[in-house]
């Protein structure tokens, strides 16, 4: 376990100088349009550009430079616009797209979980037809519609929940925060956010179970007398949650593309918000800051998902500088919903 988790590490770090370093290329190597700087009097020029990141010196001393002072001092630049901190921007805008993420994702996994269960339960019923529309709405509406939607829908139509504005957890000095008002301001993002996922997990967690109910261990389970709850929990859900967790670390990158819409719909400050208005106004370190960050979290959460996928499946383990998964004999005749084969030691 100890091997599987050092070598996830070090894939961790390769990928994120790789990921930096083209960042890096992007940016500064490729030709930069013409930045109009406030309060300078005039058109950034390349050293304004440059020196906003403290970087000096050839092109491999200045990436050096640049990834030394994201990981020893935390340090993004700073704004054309405000001449403020990236680094603090980002920690002020963060919460908010990280409550929004997160939130969404355990609204979709609710929402996913018990649709796709019940389903594959009973197939070709009006459940299941029902699932299938849910599905093609989810798939087919786009993040800024289906929020226009359901913020006059629900919130400007019916009164049910706020559309707009967004409050901070904890600030009880003021009229709108506390852990009550946050969460009350953001379930309609939630919601929003959590059926464009849903749908497709509702389907995907169906047809996981529906292949898991025909392995032969389950069939077993039933021969032997067990419940159909017990067989359920114990035989059919720990096998089928498998590919579900891997698609969950997948997808975290399409969520955050996602979170950009919503937060532009529901006017909420997170960094959706921040990179759109950099975009605007050509602000390169924030850009640069926004896009490092979010690779960053990328690869910490697909660090954590591949660390709790060992959890889950205690065949999987590290062995001569590859993944493999052991197996009986028994369980090598009835492989796991979406594995390939095993491979042996």
């Amino acid at each position: 376990m100890a091997r599987f988790v050092i070598a996830r590490l070090f894939a961790s770090i390769f990928l994120y100088f790789a990921i930096t370093l083209f960042v890096f290329v992007v940016f500064f190597v490729m030709p930069q349009p013409t930045i109009r700087a406030p309060g300078r009097g005039g058109n950034a020029s390349d050293y304004d550009i440059h020196n906003s990141l403290r970087l000096h010196g050839t092109l491999p001393q200045q990436y050096v430079e640049f990834s030394w002072g994201i990981v020893r001092h935390g340090s993004l630049g700073t704004s054309y616009q405000n001449r403020r901190d990236v680094t603090d921007m980002i920690v002020a805008a963060a919460p908010v797209t990280l409550s929004l993420l997160f939130g969404g994702l355990i609204f979709w996994l609710l929402m996913a979980l018990p649709i796709g269960i019940l389903s594959a339960m009973r197939p070709r019923s009006l459940l299941d037809r029902g699932g299938m529309v849910f599905v093609l709405i989810g798939v087919s509406a786009h993040p800024a519609w289906l929020g226009l939607v359901l913020s006059w829908l629900l919130g400007f139509h019916w009164h049910i929940v706020p559309f707009t504005g967004y409050c901070e957890m904890f600030s009880p000095t003021t009229i709108c925060g506390g852990p009550t008002q946050w969460a009350y301001h953001l379930l309609l993002p939630w919601f929003t956010f959590a059926l464009l996922f849903a749908a497709i997990y509702a389907r995907m967690i169906r047809a996981s179970v529906l292949e898991t109910l025909d392995e032969e261990y389950v069939r077993t389970a039933r021969a032997k007398g067990a419940g159909e709850a017990k067989v359920l929990k114990s035989h059919v859900l720990r096998n089928a949650m498998l590919p579900i967790v891997t698609m969950v670390g997948m997808d975290i990158g399409t969520a955050l593309g996602g979170v950009i819409f919503i937060e532009s719909v529901f006017g909420l400050p997170g960094l959706g918000g921040m990179l759109r208005q950099a975009i605007t106004a050509k602000d390169l370190p924030v850009m640069l800051g926004v896009v490092t960050f979010t690779t960053i979290g990328i690869l910490l959460l697909n660090l954590t998902i591949d660390i709790s996928y060992a959890f889950i499946d205690p065949r999987v383990r590290f062995a001569q500088g590859g993944l493999i998964r052991k197996r009986s004999p028994a369980a090598s005749r009835s492989r796991t919903v979406g594995e390939p084969a095993a491979t042996t030691s």
